[in-house]
């Protein structure tokens, strides 16, 4: 591997939340506060890009997720990425690694986006 390579693989570290969590994660606050507009923005966003894997009642057994994968029930309380607003907003922008069967969202949705989504599912959580 050349330097120039090497150099610019050590500075461009792959982003995903990983099983387990995240200092970054744990350490972020959730800026949009928890209110029915919110929940209710997030739960639109969720039928857009999310219930296609993790299905309309965000269970995780959506009729669209690839083969072999087995996304999250998002509704449950185990949350192997972390469970904290932060890590959940940093698995829905970066995408769930190690294996990146989650894609990141962030070049679909803002981060103002991102937190209703976490709000949403948050919202889910407490029924």
């Amino acid at each position: 591997m050349s330097t120039v390579a090497l150099a610019a693989f050590l500075v461009s570290p792959v982003a995903a939340q990983n099983p387990g969590g995240s200092a970054e994660g744990k350490n972020m606050k959730n800026p949009v506060a928890s209110s029915p507009e919110s929940i209710k923005a997030g739960q639109a966003l969720f039928q857009k890009n999310c219930r296609f894997c993790h299905n309309a009642d965000a269970k995780g057994n959506g009729p669209m997720a690839p083969e072999g994968t087995h996304p999250s029930n998002l509704t449950d309380e185990k949350w192997d990425r972390g469970s904290t607003d932060g890590e959940i907003f940093l698995v829905i922008r970066d995408g769930a690694g190690p294996k990146f069967e989650m894609k990141g969202f962030k070049s679909k949705m803002s981060e103002t986006d991102i937190w209703n989504v976490v709000n949403y599912l948050r919202s889910l959580q407490a029924k």
